[in-house]
């Protein structure tokens, strides 16, 4: 993994966000904001799979791609997916350690995600949360994408949440347009819906959140992210 530019830089980039005060402050699970985001992100996805047919997730095999802390993947166990069924894979050395810390019961990795390791056609789903966003490289990107298509079995879908737009206040992240995503993974059936009320303003609703959060939230563009699912058409039908 050493001496690549994008890959030297991703680790610098997550490595500020690990001990930076103000980045742990920002998402910081005691702001009402923070929970509704949560909270409105994990009903949409429970929403989701049933609407797709991939409940129940009990038999399902689950790959977290860019994993981090565990949090993303550990939530699907309250939807009913098993521990010996979700993996997490994830670049970088100390959240993986973390991860396994917290997740004890899950299978972690450190991997590029551009060599997965796991068989063809391996998993119903594959995670992809705030992934593409972070990456620069076009070459990596598509590695990526090209891995995790190998590994998603036919009709198997990707979980996808990540930025729609570019953040003003942080060049790390640019934001994934329908077209990048499509791009990504051409001929997957994409199913896509825009989420998440604008983190810094959904912060500033205070002690009024629960009520004024679905309120703001129905303006379309103070949603920042695209919820959504990208399924794997079978290409002999």
């Amino acid at each position: 993994m050493k001496d690549n530019p994008e890959i030297e830089r991703l680790a610098h980039v997550y490595e500020y966000y690990r001990e930076d005060r103000s980045v742990h402050a920002r998402w910081d699970v005691r702001n009402p904001g923070n929970r509704c985001i949560l909270a409105e992100r994990q009903e949409a996805i429970r929403a989701l799979l049933h609407r797709h047919s991939f409940f129940p997730l009990s038999e399902r095999r689950i790959l977290d791609v860019g994993c981090g802390k565990g949090d993303v993947m550990a939530g699907l166990l309250e939807l009913g997916a098993q521990p010996e069924h979700l993996w997490g894979v994830d670049l970088l050395a100390e959240r993986v350690k973390e991860a396994q810390t917290r997740y004890p019961a899950l299978q972690f990795r450190r991997v590029n995600a551009e060599q997965i390791g796991f068989q063809d056609e391996q998993f119903d789903l594959v995670l992809l949360f705030t992934v593409f966003s972070s990456i620069n490289d076009c070459g990596m990107s598509q590695n990526v994408a090209k891995e995790v298509r190998r590994v998603l079995k036919s009709k198997g879908a990707v979980l996808w949440y990540d930025f729609r737009y570019d953040n003003p206040h942080n060049p790390h992240v640019h934001g994934m347009n329908l077209m990048r995503i499509q791009e990504l993974f051409p001929g997957f059936g994409m199913h896509m819906k825009s989420i998440t009320l604008l983190p810094f303003l959904a912060r500033k609703l205070g002690p009024m959140t629960s009520r004024l959060y679905p309120v703001v939230a129905a303006i379309p563009f103070l949603r920042t992210h695209y919820l959504g699912l990208l399924v794997k058409l079978d290409p002999t039908c």
